[in-house]
């Protein structure tokens, strides 16, 4: 049979057991660096396919390697399973807890890991059967939403003998990542310490910790005028004290410094721990930095983007029934007529010249959007990033919920659980699966992409951003 025959009639075969599969990891949410039940479901699927697995990538519990294959070209792809916090909701179009306060799928992880377990299997079996040399390696990358996963994993050096890796998000479009970049992020906690003393009775003897963590923000916040328009700063005060009557001996302040290049936000980090030592100073107090993760810029590569959207405006995108749009609307219902024409709006600024709004559609979108010609920043951040700075990667977004759902919301969790999102999902299967085939056997595909990524870095190696012993956490 045709490979790629081979990798539709797979996945065609197996649709309603990788929604299932998608459904289970979706009613067992599990936040970052705790994904036992996600990574082994999915671990055991690859090894019941003959994959050698490896666990503990990057010092964390829940992370694998799983490679099938001899030889080279190696093709990784990228999968991820970790919830959100606070967001426990029912695959409802109303707003329905199923565990106050709990965790829910914010960011369809539960698509995001069974789409690229999908895709590494189809392809896997249309090697076999054409017997095409190669390796398949398929990552599972935890705690991506606290951008730790993959960062960890570059720096203990498992992407490096890749030849190209492949990723995907779910999203309100069908898209490929192209001519856009998301932004390099540190995140650190900024630990004051102080005296405790009575708030009323002695608050001379006291030096508040507190104080230097207010006081540092000031500073970040005067700060904000002094950077580059495309840099992002937020914080929270994670720890403040205990009661308003002890003068605070603790308190911790978190920050996220995000800009386009990881030299940049380097050097506004630098920037903020002034702002650090200028409030310990003012207050009286001390602190010390906790460094906890960081990630490099998204480095975008055409060759394999062309290829991405070449399989998927052949494959047409995903074919939604009057049952999933239905249930699309009736969750849109849920948001401000401003939020979906904002997004739609968003999404036609990163389309290429010509795009209406008809393309994107009303509620789903059902077409394939051409990316802009036009360098486009994307605000977020992501440690794909870190592997699109080692090996050249390509990344795919198709529509997994309705247009305006805002990132990480309960309208995004109720998607994931329903057939909208497993639609959206098998997409995102079908188009990495595909893209996966002709990076092995078209050489001149694979060298396109390699010698594209060496342009763009000019020969530099990746430096991890993290410090001599940092550990997940």
């Amino acid at each position: 049979m045709n490979p790629e025959r081979t990798i539709l009639a797979y996945l065609d075969d197996r649709f309603d057991h990788f929604a299932a599969l998608a459904r289970a990891i979706w009613e067992r949410p599990e936040t970052a660096l705790q994904e036992r039940y996600a990574s082994r479901r999915i671990a055991d699927e690859l090894e019941a396919s003959g994959f050698s697995v490896e666990w503990g990538a990057g010092g964390m519990e829940t992370a694998f390697v799983a490679t099938k294959g001899t030889g080279a070209p190696v093709i990784g792809i990228l999968g991820e399973y970790d919830a959100l916090p606070g967001l426990s909701q029912d695959a409802t179009p109303e707003r329905r807890e199923l565990v106050p306060g709990g965790p829910g799928h914010g960011c369809g992880p539960n698509l995001y890991g069974v789409a690229t377990l999908a895709a590494a299997l189809a392809l896997d079996a249309a090697l076999v059967e054409a017997e095409v040399p190669g390796t398949v390696r398929y990552y599972g990358c935890p705690a991506e939403e606290t951008l730790t996963g993959k960062t960890f994993m570059a720096r203990d050096g498992v992407f490096d003998d890749l030849d190209a890796a492949l990723t995907w998000h779910p999203s309100s479009v069908n898209a490929v990542w192209a001519n856009s970049s998301t932004l390099a992020m540190y995140s650190f906690k900024v630990h004051f310490r102080g005296v405790a003393a009575h708030g009323a009775g002695d608050p001379h003897n006291g030096r508040s910790a507190l104080d230097g963590a207010v006081l540092m923000d000031v500073g970040v916040n005067y700060l904000r005028e002094h950077v580059i328009q495309e840099a992002r700063i937020h914080s929270v005060i994670s720890d403040g004290g205990r009661a308003p009557n002890v003068v605070p001996p603790e308190a911790t302040i978190w920050y996220f410094v995000r800009a386009p290049r990881r030299d940049q936000v380097e050097s506004i980090y630098r920037r903020v721990l002034d702002c650090a030592e200028g409030a310990a100073l003012m207050s009286g107090t001390s602190f010390e930095v906790e460094f906890l993760t960081g990630c490099s810029e998204l480095l975008a590569n055409e060759a394999i983007s062309g290829i991405m959207l070449e399989v998927m405006e052949r494959l047409g995108g995903p074919a939604f029934s009057d049952e999933e749009e239905a249930f699309a609307r009736s969750l849109q219902g849920s948001l401000e007529t401003e939020a979906v024409d904002a997004a739609r709006h968003d999404a036609l600024r990163l389309a290429a010249a010509g795009t209406t709004a008809d393309d994107i559609g009303d509620v789903l979108c059902r077409s394939v959007i051409r990316p802009s010609e036009t360098f486009s920043a994307r605000y977020g951040s992501t440690e794909v990033g870190d592997v699109s700075q080692i090996t050249p990667t390509g990344n795919v977004l198709t529509c997994c919920m309705p247009i305006g759902a805002p990132g990480h919301s309960w309208q995004i969790v109720a998607a994931s659980g329903s057939p909208v999102g497993f639609r959206g999902m098998d997409f995102a299967g079908r188009t990495m699966a595909l893209t996966g085939l002709e990076l092995m056997t078209n050489p001149e595909a694979l060298r396109a992409a390699r010698e594209e990524f060496a342009r763009s870095t000019a020969g530099r190696r990746y430096v991890s951003p993290l410090p001599d012993g940092a550990v997940p956490r």
